[in-house]
């Protein structure tokens, strides 16, 4: 069964799918009520599921009038192999977890297939790239490979 978290971050995404403009405006705690839950579960699923690295914009303001604007980014082909040659050019490299929800956004936006997705994460799983940082050419290699062919 699925936990809570899955289902907001569902449910927000259904919202999207079904925005003309891929935009949100929420209020946070009408969303805590619907789920019945405090609002920083709302944070919780926002900062982890709707980051930058998996393609959403959040801008979020708190109080009474508060609200939460989330719009999801659009990414192209072409978008992809920019953020490819400015990734290449990073000496220190990427974490894992940017890697691995950059590889997931690949895969939603269907740019990349599933089976391609486990075979990139299974790599970046290597006990050999233990360290927080993995090397971004790493990355930036296996995207071109697989994009060049598509």
């Amino acid at each position: 069964m699925s936990n809570l978290a899955d289902h907001i971050e569902a449910y927000i995404k259904r919202l999207l799918a079904a925005s003309p403009n891929a935009t949100l405006i929420l209020q946070r705690k009408e969303l805590a009520e619907l789920f019945r839950c405090v609002p920083s579960q709302i944070n919780y699923v926002l900062s982890t599921r709707f980051t930058t690295e998996r393609g959403y914009l959040v801008e979020s303001r708190r109080g009474g009038g508060g609200y939460l604007k989330i719009r999801r980014l659009d990414l192209t082909r072409t978008k992809v192999m920019q953020l490819l040659s400015r990734l290449n050019e990073l000496s220190h490299g990427v974490t894992k977890d940017e890697a691995l929800d950059f590889i997931t956004r690949l895969t939603d936006d269907r740019l990349i297939t599933h089976r391609e997705s486990r075979l990139m994460k299974a790599v970046l799983a290597e006990e050999s790239l233990l360290a927080s940082e993995v090397p971004a050419k790493i990355l930036v290699r296996m995207l071109e490979v697989i994009l060049e062919d598509a």
